[in-house]
């Protein structure tokens, strides 16, 4: 975990050269790394909320009706978080996060990363949506990242 939290850090500098960015990132890194693991989300979320002190227990249904665009990360992480831990697959994490609204594209990512890595491969039918919408450019950068980390 140390060497993730390191990298996470290294990383988050250069673009979110903040506390609270790098907090962010730090805690996104950390779920994803204990998703991948085999941890369930008790153990997650009980990580993030002791290690990074973010307030994990508000659920989604008390999020979004005040919920508002806010580029922070202490805004987006555990709002992002939380779209993952009540989710019961990877598309209903997606969904979860983009319900919340707000910066909406950013939380999907973040909540998409998590649950990617506890659930595994995203669903073929999903990917197979992306390919179809994805301009020509874009497809052949994806198919280059799929050949070379898979």
């Amino acid at each position: 975990m140390e060497a993730i939290l390191e990298k996470a850090k290294l990383c988050s500098e250069v673009t979110h050269n903040h506390p609270e960015g790098i907090k962010g990132a730090q805690a996104t890194a950390a779920a994803i790394f204990f998703a991948r693991t085999g941890n369930d989300k008790t153990a997650i979320k009980d990580y993030i909320e002791t290690t990074f002190g973010y307030n994990l227990h508000v659920p989604l249904d008390k999020i979004r009706p005040t919920y508002r665009f806010d580029v922070s990360c202490q805004g987006s992480v555990p709002q992002a978080i939380t779209a993952f831990l009540e989710a019961d697959g990877y598309e209903d994490a997606i969904r979860n996060a983009i319900s919340l609204g707000g910066d909406s594209d950013t939380i999907a990512c973040i909540t998409g990363g998590i649950a990617q890595a506890f659930y595994g491969e995203v669903p073929a039918f999903i990917q197979e949506q992306v390919r179809y919408i994805l301009p020509k450019q874009l497809k052949g950068i994806m198919e280059q990242f799929i050949v070379k980390y898979q």
